[in-house]
């Protein structure tokens, strides 16, 4: 792993797991998705509301590693205010950046590419893809 990318990586963890985007309980949200890692013990539960086809009111509460809250802080940051069209290309393109090819990745945004060091680290990727994949479980099951 390159230099520049071990440093985004830390900067953007760091950055994330001190200062969460979003982090607050929303139990009234109209979908509440539970992200929740059995080996070591991550949870994270995202609340949104989806409105004329677009993720509004996004937010996530939870514990875990400083990966996981950094890759869910990302997520929801990301993907807030935009249609579930652009959501769900997203997530697709982030979770084949971090377990695909990264060759094919169209993913030019430096807080998503950061997590892309975590293929160097087998035992963090599901961290870094865990809310993600429940996300995008929801939006292939329900949209």
């Amino acid at each position: 792993m390159n230099e520049q990318l071990k440093s985004l990586y830390k900067s953007v963890i760091l950055k994330h797991d001190k200062s969460p985007f979003h982090y607050e309980k929303k139990e009234q949200a109209t979908y509440v998705i539970n992200a929740y890692n059995e080996i070591c013990g991550d949870r994270f539960d995202v609340f949104f509301e989806i409105k004329n086809g677009v993720v509004k009111e996004i937010f996530f509460h939870g514990y875990g590693c400083a990966i996981s809250k950094a890759s869910t802080s990302v997520l929801i940051k990301k993907i807030i205010d935009k249609p579930v069209t652009e959501v769900k290309k997203l997530i697709d393109s982030f979770l084949e950046n971090i377990i695909g090819d990264i060759k094919n990745s169209e993913i030019t945004d430096e807080e998503l590419t950061a997590f892309s060091a975590a293929r160097n680290f087998p035992g963090r990727k599901k961290c870094a893809t865990l809310a993600w994949e429940e996300m995008q479980k929801f939006m292939n099951a329900n949209l």
